[in-house]
């Protein structure tokens, strides 16, 4: 039995379930900006998270292998650095493939129905 071609078309299975969440998103986002990592205190403030959600959102990203958390200190004081792992930034960017294809689907059919100027800006591939 054939599959009919467009079957599945926007199921988007690329969209993957840990980054695709807010605040894990911004974690990452900010990470492959900083490929040195950043400090937990800073990327805190980068995603304006409190510590216990930023604590959070790391256990489930470590599990998942997409971060490297180092403990270790900075002038006598205890310091965090997370990093973005080799596998996270793979992940990282073929969620972006999948994204840019969700964004490239929503021009398009905003251009074919003729709704929503400010999605007619975005260009249909």
């Amino acid at each position: 039995m054939a599959k009919n071609k467009s079957e599945g078309r926007f199921a988007y299975e690329g969209l993957d379930r840990v980054i695709h969440e807010k605040a894990r998103l911004s974690v990452l986002t900010s990470l492959v900006a900083h490929p040195k990592g950043l400090v937990f205190g800073d990327l805190k403030q980068m995603c304006g998270l409190t510590d216990g959600n930023l604590s959070r959102h790391l256990q489930v990203l470590q599990e998942a292998g997409l971060v490297a958390i180092e403990k270790g200190y900075d002038h006598n004081r205890p310091q965090t650095v997370i990093r973005i792992s080799p596998d996270g930034r793979q992940r990282y960017l073929d969620y972006l493939e999948v994204l840019e294809q969700v964004v490239r689907d929503a021009a398009s059919a905003a251009k074919g129905a003729g709704i929503s100027p400010s999605l007619r800006k975005l260009k249909p591939v």
